[in-house]
């Protein structure tokens, strides 16, 4: 079974850091892109930040870029997001998702997530 667990998460104070990582198990890794999602309370979901199969193209929304680093190392099934600058307004519950090819949806930065197998359970990032 396709499996994708997060951590990483946790309370951090405005202009801190953190560092996501998304373990995946279940399918070939290292074929698929990968993408960063978040849902704040009262905000709908959102796609943060994505990486291509190979890791080379990384792409990510307006509000994180500059701040949030997107990587990948597919020997280690994983994939990383560095948080850093962080506001009151990035705190949301922090999901990965497995696209359905090898390269990212970019429909899934305009609100378009069909395009994505499997998800995560998340982890609660909390800037306060």
């Amino acid at each position: 079974d396709v499996q994708l667990v997060e951590s990483g998460g946790g309370l951090v104070h405005p202009g801190g850091s953190l560092r996501l990582s998304c373990v995946a198990s279940g399918f070939t890794f290292s074929r698929y892109a990968m993408s960063w999602f978040r849902e704040g309370s009262g905000k709908k979901l959102e796609c943060i930040a994505g990486i291509n199969s190979g890791g080379k193209s990384t792409y990510y929304s307006d509000s994180v870029k500059g701040r949030f680093t997107v990587s990948r190392d597919n020997a280690k099934n994983t994939m990383y997001l560095e948080l850093t600058n962080l506001k009151p307004e990035d705190t949301a519950l922090y999901s990965c998702a497995k696209a359905d090819n090898t390269w990212v949806p970019e429909e899934a930065f305009r609100g378009d997530f069909l395009s994505f197998g499997a998800w995560g359970q998340g982890t609660q990032v909390t800037v306060s």
